[in-house]
């Protein structure tokens, strides 16, 4: 119809790890990878580069992420790591490719990873979509950034 949606609500974390940023490491302060202590499939590993933390959600930031994700329940969840370049499919391939396509990256099944937030977050509510969009390294130069802004508009308002 071409008339604007009547209601998108757009919320935006900056930064899920700011200590694992400020070091320039993947890890928190603790040594844990977020991105594996979801407590959705959740599994123990080793200390290192991708340790998950000693337990399902050890990790307060983890904790932080959860509560939001709970209390607003979003329809769409967009994680923007670095460095891969890519757009994970992972899930809903419509929508993925969908936002590939409109970013200009390549659509990528990587290999199934254990106590991911996008994981959990579908698990937890069943009609909600996330995905992982894996960003160039280093800063994003102002034409790229606003390049990946519009195309989470587009998503969610096509017209």
């Amino acid at each position: 119809t071409g008339r604007p949606r009547h209601f998108v609500d757009l919320w935006i974390l900056p930064n899920l790890n700011p200590d694992g940023r400020a070091a320039h490491i993947r890890q928190n302060a603790r040594g844990v990878d977020l991105n594996r202590n979801f407590p959705y499939r959740w599994r123990p590993g080793p200390r290192g580069r991708y340790y998950p933390g000693r337990r399902p959600a050890s990790e307060r930031e983890t904790r932080i992420a959860m509560r939001l994700i709970e209390r607003i329940e979003p329809d769409v969840t967009i994680w923007f790591h670095q460095p891969l370049t890519l757009v994970d499919a992972s899930g809903d391939d419509r929508m993925e490719r969908r936002y590939a396509r409109l970013v200009g990256l390549a659509l990528v099944h990587l290999p199934r990873l254990y106590g991911t937030a996008t994981s959990w977050q579908k698990h937890v509510l069943r009609r909600t979509e996330a995905f992982v969009v894996e960003l160039p390294g280093g800063a994003l130069r102002p034409r790229s950034a606003r390049r990946f802004a519009k195309a989470v508009y587009r998503l969610v308002d096509p017209r």
